[in-house]
């Protein structure tokens, strides 16, 4: 065989390896992101014009929270405990709350999509066969605590730990997000009831709702810490072009 079709055989597989993210993927990772982000702003001064969550399917000012936040209200009609009320950005916050969650819908349907159909979620993320088991399981959470990125197969810094949290965000966290969200709209409780009947309710909707924010915010800041540990510029450049860098171009 020719030298030059060696070279080219070789060069052809260093860029296969390097190669990591598709285009879909990284745009979705990006919106979805961003998209996180205004629901997170806008989901706080939601919050707090009313910083009492319930259990059931009723809940206002005159009902026994099942827990409040030790936080001034926007609204002088909800006490709070403070002798001030803040600034009532209710309006434009649940108006592009709702906006960003449907551009959140639409980057996660086009993902999930994509992920069924080409095996990503089975090829990138689901654990080897060898991996499932509960005992396997803690002993790779064990290994991930002394050392983060230990189990990661070949060419791939996911290890079990990272692939297993991925699936549980992709799966359970964010379809319940989005679940809970819409259970909260009276048009979805007249159109679809055992969508909130399910949930115990719309004011155990908005408390669940809560609740899954933080898992998805403690989520967020593990996922970053992750990244840093893995090397910040080289996955987020990753995440930025598709691809890690050879050897050769590694500082």
């Amino acid at each position: 065989m020719p030298q030059s079709s060696v070279l080219q055989d070789l060069a052809a597989a260093r860029e296969s390896e390097a190669r990591r993210h598709s285009a879909l993927v990284r745009v979705t990772h990006w919106v979805t992101f961003l998209a996180f982000l205004a629901l997170l702003v806008t989901g706080i001064e939601v919050l707090i014009s009313h910083p009492r969550f319930y259990w059931g399917n009723a809940g206002n000012v005159n009902t026994p929270a099942l827990f409040s936040l030790p936080i001034p209200s926007s609204r002088a009609s909800v006490t709070t405990g403070y002798g001030y009320v803040l600034p009532d950005q209710n309006g434009w916050s649940r108006a592009l709350h709702f906006e960003a969650a449907w551009v959140l819908v639409l980057a996660g349907t086009l993902y999930l999509i994509f992920g069924l159909v080409t095996g990503h979620f089975l090829r990138n993320l689901m654990p080897a066969r060898g991996e499932r088991s509960l005992g396997r399981i803690v002993a790779a959470v064990r290994l991930h605590l002394r050392s983060p990125r230990a189990g990661a197969r070949e060419n791939d810094s996911y290890n079990t730990v990272q692939r297993l949290t991925y699936l549980l965000v992709i799966v359970i966290l964010f379809p319940m997000m989005v679940w809970t969200g819409l259970a909260m709209s009276p048009a979805i409780e007249g159109a679809f009831p055992p969508a909130v009947v399910l949930l115990g309710g719309r004011q155990s909707a908005r408390t669940l709702h809560f609740l899954l924010t933080i898992a998805l915010v403690f989520f967020l800041f593990g996922h970053v810490l992750m990244v840093a540990l893995a090397g910040f510029r080289t996955r987020v450049g990753a995440m930025i072009t598709g691809r890690l860098p050879t050897p050769e171009e590694r500082p």
